[in-house]
């Protein structure tokens, strides 16, 4: 049987659709300039992000990975200094450290938010501990106003993790706010398609209100030279090319409403499926705004192949953010975590489920994976 919709996880086609006239234009423009490294529109997007977020460098770069590589590289790390991240997140934040010989050390996340636990910072901080890198996973921002005390306190660099959750905001006790990626000593990002601020390829960038830092990474990005065969300072080749500056810029002015339609979104999910007692919805924290680069939920006694598999079924998709945890991945198998290590991380490993959220969803769409979810847990057996 045919399932009654199909639906699309990420729908970054009917955006384009939606945004052609002002994309198409941007690339031909692009084109006719034909200045596809360091051209007009890069220096652009710089601009325009920096004022976005309220913070004085960005720096582009090729890709989220190669922004946290260049952001430790930029930071007076030894081999061997440790660095605090958590357990439930991407692997590309342990990958970069294990590269550049750094030790991470793994912390258990908040059951709720699952975004990193301060108190789990606290326990695990060393002789050796150098920096910390919170992830503001699946679009809402980590403790930032507590993590940044925490360095302080014992003098520590923090990198900021923001390639989920760009555009959000981290709302202060008095009730004034930033956006993520601007509270860091260092903030990187990803742009890539999927992401909250996507091109349509790969793309990344950092952030700082430090100008010496901003200097450093400029010049690790490019060779490590401020002027051209001139290298000062051991440095890679990444860069954000010019098509994908121009996407962005054109997708940088529409992000305020990308957002809006996202938590649009939730907001219908967070009604339809909440208060179901094998269901928990998103849970928005006091010190921010979630942007739902995913809509995650926790189950609870349900067999969650089963659930997947129906749900494809009838032509819903639905993914697992993440299955396994850093600590248990075989590549990281030589840190030594056992099962059991990390309770929280693991069982979320176990319980999470993300439902299709982007920005062009329909109400039919919402009404049909909620309906067909809700059928499908309530008849599971």
């Amino acid at each position: 049987m045919s399932p009654l919709l199909s639906v699309e996880m990420v729908d970054i086609r009917s955006q384009y659709h939606r945004l052609k006239p002002e994309i198409d234009k941007a690339l031909s423009e692009a084109l006719e300039s034909s200045v596809f490294i360091n051209g007009p529109d890069v220096k652009s997007f710089r601009e325009e992000l920096s004022a976005y977020l309220n913070v004085p460098f960005v720096i582009p770069c090729a890709n989220g990975t190669d922004a946290l590589q260049i952001a430790l590289m930029a930071l007076p790390l030894e081999p061997g200094d440790e660095v605090i991240t958590p357990n439930f997140t991407f692997i590309s934040t342990v990958e970069v450290l294990v590269l550049l010989k750094l030790k991470p050390v793994l912390v258990d996340v908040d059951p709720e938010t699952f975004n990193i636990n301060p108190d789990k910072i606290r326990a695990a901080i060393g002789p050796k501990t150098r920096a910390i890198i919170p992830v503001h996973l699946f679009g809402q921002a980590a403790p930032m106003n507590e993590i940044m005390q925490i360095a302080r306190e014992n003098n520590l660099f923090v990198i900021e993790d923001n390639a989920q959750s760009l555009g959000s905001w981290f709302v202060y006790p008095d009730g004034s706010r930033t956006r993520t990626g601007s509270m860091g000593h260092i903030c990187s990002t990803s742009f890539f398609p999927t992401k909250p601020l996507g091109c349509y390829g790969d793309g990344g960038a950092l952030m700082t209100n430090d100008p010496a830092l901003a200097e450093k990474m400029q010049m690790i990005v490019n060779h490590g030279a401020k002027v051209k065969y001139h290298h000062e300072v051991i440095g890679v080749n990444s860069r954000l090319d010019s098509l994908q500056a121009a996407i962005l810029r054109v997708n940088l002015r529409h992000l305020d409403d990308f957002i809006t339609r996202r938590q649009s979104a939730a907001e219908y999910y967070n009604a339809r499926l909440g208060g179901h007692p094998k269901i928990r919805i998103p849970v928005q924290t006091r010190f921010g705004t979630h942007i739902y680069h995913q809509y995650t939920l926790t189950l609870s006694a349900v067999n969650r192949p089963v659930i997947q598999l129906k749900l494809r079924e009838a032509g819903i998709p639905s993914m697992v953010y993440y299955p396994v945890p850093l600590s248990l991945q075989k590549a990281f198998s030589f840190a030594g975590y056992l099962p059991g290590d990390f309770p929280v991380t693991e069982s979320l490993c176990e319980s999470v489920l993300s439902l299709p959220i982007h920005t062009e969803m329909k109400k039919e769409e919402l009404d049909y994976i909620c309906t067909t979810l809700l059928k499908i847990i309530d008849n599971e057996r």
